[in-house]
């Protein structure tokens, strides 16, 4: 058996906690570059078997970055995952040290597989994204007050209405020219555009969000997303199917982007109807075409072969 240690590291937006499972003892860095250089320092003498965090939006990334090019094993995981582990080993207190040695059990117990880090140039093509989706919202919550407003509030809405357009005009623009700089990105945003009812936003949220389409069967994708149905049986009970988990924002997106397929794709706009016809709600029908259109898109960047309508009822 091996002795290498296992590590947790719990981030918060100033420091890291660190811990090492069956060790009391503790750490704590400053979650900058030279804590976490100090960190790396700390950890490459003991050279243990995995290192895990949580995800923290993105608190986590330069730690995790300086980690991996010290030639550390590690993983960043969900934290709904660790804390229902926790939950599971009935640990209920919390706090930032406690955190960090739940951590550490939990990659002893779970070994969770590392996975390689998005370099930098994914990096900054998902934050851009990101951007894009918080001007998007903001611009629609402005759009919902101007409705019904009161005159003296009507200006500033305008103005800021304006300012957001100008805003996320310009990060479209620097989306598309960063995809367009890449080879494999403009071949992949190439042939998920060829599909009726995916747009630049769908393409761009993909290239950034979804590096692993094309690499995984149908199963794994549909998994990795959250729109595969899950059992609720028990006993001679057997309950509704429903999705879970999975990459919300991606999701998010392929919802859109199913919608407007229903009503300009030929192969989808089918498949609705063929489930409306079959008596499925609605809402379930659609998530159904969410999940055929993954899966179409899936086949195509796979196969390299742009949309085809009767490939594509296959997939």
């Amino acid at each position: 058996m091996s002795d290498a240690p296992y590590v947790g590291i719990d981030v918060s937006k100033a420091q890291l906690d660190v811990a090492s499972h069956g060790s009391p003892t503790r750490w704590t860095f400053a979650n900058d570059a030279e804590g976490c250089a100090a960190l790396a320092e700390l950890l490459i003498p003991l050279a243990p078997a995995l290192v895990v965090m949580e995800a923290t939006g993105g608190y986590e990334m330069a730690c995790a970055s300086t980690l991996v090019a010290a030639g550390l094993p590690v993983v960043v995981v969900n934290p709904r995952r660790v804390r229902d582990f926790a939950k599971a080993d009935n640990r209920l207190a919390k706090s930032d040290p406690l955190d960090a040695a739940v951590l550490a059990h939990f990659a002893c117990a779970m070994k969770p597989q590392p996975r390689p880090l998005p370099d930098t140039a994914l990096q900054e093509l998902k934050a851009l994204v990101g951007r894009r989706s918080e001007l998007q919202l903001m611009l629609t919550m402005e759009r919902n007050r101007l409705r019904g407003s009161l005159p003296i509030r009507e200006a500033s809405l305008r103005d800021h209405i304006a300012w957001l357009q100008r805003e996320l005009k310009a990060v479209d623009d620097e989306i598309a020219r960063r995809i367009r700089s890449s080879p494999v990105w403009r071949e992949k945003d190439g042939l998920v555009r060829s599909v009726p009812g995916v747009g630049p936003a769908t393409s761009g949220m993909l290239v950034a969000n979804l590096p692993e389409l094309g690499t995984l069967n149908r199963q794994q994708i549909a998994a990795l997303v959250g729109v595969a149905p899950f059992k609720r049986d028990s006993g001679q009970r057997q309950g509704e199917r429903a999705i879970w988990g999975g990459r919300a924002e991606v999701r998010a997106t392929l919802y859109m982007a199913a919608l407007v397929a229903t009503r300009f794709n030929p192969v989808i706009r089918a498949h609705y109807q063929h489930l409306r016809q079959a008596g499925k709600k609605p809402k379930v029908a659609l998530i159904a075409c969410l999940r055929k259109l993954l899966c179409i898109l899936n086949m195509i960047v796979r196969t390299g072969r742009p949309w085809d309508p009767p490939l594509a009822s296959a997939a």
